[in-house]
């Protein structure tokens, strides 16, 4: 698998529906693995999460799954910035799936009970690069705070 990832991000734009397919799934995964470091502590239940909702998005068996974070782990490491990844989304996911994209990457930040500032800052600027705006960003951070109050 991981082979082929690395030659889908190689590949010229407008292959098959899969190699984009496989593309936004690294590009998702990046994302949230950054949103998940940004306050210093990649917590257990964190991971637990960001494995939960790749599986669930993408539909992924546990091998799939452990070579998409592993590889994406490698993207995230050797990126300057996020930028790419973003733009992959943006390409590949309609407004509303990006919306949902959001929310997961909320239920990421208060997945420890905690907003830090660092996370607070990334979360605006992820609202940017997927082309949410403010009231988009804000509504699906109401909308995990409402699904963990109690």
């Amino acid at each position: 698998m991981i082979s082929r990832i690395k030659n889908l991000l190689q590949s010229a734009p407008g292959t098959e529906q899969r190699n984009a397919h496989e593309r936004v799934q690294v590009a998702t995964c990046v994302l949230l693995l950054e949103l998940a470091h940004t306050d210093g502590d990649f917590h257990a239940m964190e991971e637990q999460l960001v494995n939960d909702l790749l599986r669930n998005r993408f539909q992924l068996d546990d091998q799939t799954l452990e070579e998409l974070i592993e590889f994406s782990r490698q993207q995230r490491e050797g990126a300057l910035d996020l930028y790419q990844f973003a733009r992959t989304i943006n390409e590949n996911f309609s407004r509303e799936e990006k919306f949902e994209v959001m929310v997961e990457l909320w239920r990421v930040v208060y997945c420890d009970g905690v907003l830090d500032k660092y996370e607070e800052y990334l979360m605006r600027q992820l609202a940017k690069l997927l082309r949410q705006s403010h009231r988009e960003m804000i509504a699906a951070k109401l909308k995990v705070l409402d699904e963990t109050r109690p």
